[in-house]
């Protein structure tokens, strides 16, 4: 786990410094460094629940919102077939925007319930050995 999540620390940290050209960094950017920092204190060895469950709720429904935005996720795959959004860096489109934060949310949603379970797991073990 602690290679995953330095992995993960890294990838988030470049994420976050690559929204500074996006049109609304100051919500990207702690999105991401929300869950860098969390994976750098996994990576310690340092777990907290709480803290995964909150950004997965306030990231679930993030998505949520994506998913029905008026350029969102739908938007993208009934209007524009699903169109490759890939392509190329520069979103020329307002639902290849969307649709790749979306994406976005879903990666850190689930390096959060991995290391949620983690966490709990390894709770649960310390207990069972502490009784």
């Amino acid at each position: 786990m602690k290679v995953f999540n330095l992995i993960c620390c890294f990838l988030f940290i470049v994420f976050a410094a690559l929204q500074y050209n996006d049109p609304d960094p100051y919500v990207w950017v702690p999105i991401y460094m929300y869950t860098a920092v969390l994976c750098w204190l996994a990576a310690k060895k340092r777990y907290y629940p709480k803290l995964y469950l909150y950004g997965i709720g306030v990231y679930t429904l993030y998505a949520v919102y994506k998913v029905f935005d008026a350029n969102g996720l739908v938007d993208w795959i009934k209007l524009h077939h699903a169109e490759n959004i890939a392509g190329t860096m520069k979103a020329e489109q307002p639902w290849i925007e969307e649709s790749r934060e979306f994406f976005g949310l879903l990666i850190l949603i689930a390096v959060l319930a991995i290391n949620y379970y983690v966490a709990v797991k390894k709770r649960s073990e310390k207990n069972v050995m502490g009784q």
